[in-house]
């Protein structure tokens, strides 16, 4: 089996679990603040990977360096980048969004090309742009819908700034998971984030009650949870193993994924754009993870 596999197998399952806590995530979006909500969400995702780590004796030795570097990743990643999405979500409509934040992938291969960590290939290009195209028509007529808000730019413009927060993450990580195991690194970064939510959340009224969760809501608060350790921890073991492109690519299949959850779940009826978007994903997909070395750089 190719050595290519697994990390673009890591990468797409790290896609779907997005979409999917997309879906789960919409059941209790309304039962407690955004700090509140990803700081639940992160406590049980690093409940999630200690054990693990205890387990396997995947032990790091971080050196002091490293231990800011790694920490502010995971604060941007978790905190910062969730932080922008949904300040952006009070006036842009989420499938908007959704399109605004598929431009993860080729911010990736723009910052690793300007850093130097990543050669810049037509068929990385092309099939960055396909995946966008498949986000596109799979979202529809929804992408065109207005905002609640008069200043829907500042919201498209905070967006915009999530997605490019997360492609320098993906950029950045790639140095420190080269040299410490992938669970240590997953484990710290999303600790890291915890402590940085954490007053965040108190301002939110989280330690003054308990949540009001709904028991539904609970359910989906542990698969959010759980999920997001185990999505986290492959989506770093991908970005170990494969150039930070070919992994972010894969992002494409959170909104087919949350698609096809609302189609299975909620009825929704399935139109041939969506049917063409799919196409086009898997099309965009297959380009990226093109072998660099046959492509021809730009």
């Amino acid at each position: 089996m190719s050595h290519r596999f697994w990390p673009a197998a890591a990468a797409a399952a790290a896609g779907i679990q997005v979409g999917s806590a997309m879906v789960a995530t919409r059941l209790v979006v309304d039962q407690a603040g955004p700090a509140s909500l990803a700081l639940v969400r992160y406590v049980l995702g690093v409940s999630c990977l200690l054990p693990a780590m205890l387990l396997t004796r995947s032990h790091a030795r971080f050196a002091p360096r490293d231990v800011v570097p790694i920490a502010l990743l995971g604060i941007t990643q978790f905190g910062i980048l969730i932080a922008l999405l949904n300040y952006g979500l009070r006036s842009v409509p989420s499938a908007r969004a959704a399109l605004i934040f598929a431009t993860f992938p080729l911010l990736t291969s723009l910052v690793a090309a300007a850093l130097g960590r990543e050669r810049l290939t037509w068929s990385k290009l092309t099939g960055v742009v396909l995946t966008m195209l498949g986000v596109g028509l799979e979202l529809g007529d929804k992408t065109l819908q207005r905002g609640a808000a008069g200043d829907v730019w500042v919201g498209e413009l905070a967006v915009f700034a999530s997605a490019l927060s997360g492609a320098v993450c993906s950029v950045l990580y790639r140095p420190y998971l080269e040299k410490y195991p992938t669970l240590p690194v997953s484990a710290f970064a999303m600790l890291a984030s915890v402590a940085f939510l954490t007053p965040l959340a108190a301002g939110e009224g989280l330690f003054a009650s308990r949540p009001d969760f709904t028991p539904g809501g609970w359910l989906a608060v542990v698969f959010i949870g759980f999920s997001s350790g185990g999505g986290y921890y492959l989506w770093l073991w991908a970005l170990r193993h494969a150039p930070p492109t070919q992994v972010t690519a894969f992002l494409a299949l959170s909104p087919v994924t949350a698609a096809a959850l609302g189609v299975w779940l909620l009825g929704e009826p399935v139109s041939l754009p969506a049917v063409l978007g799919l196409v086009s994903v898997g099309a965009g997909l297959a380009l990226a993870q093109l072998d660099s070395k046959r492509d021809r750089a730009l």
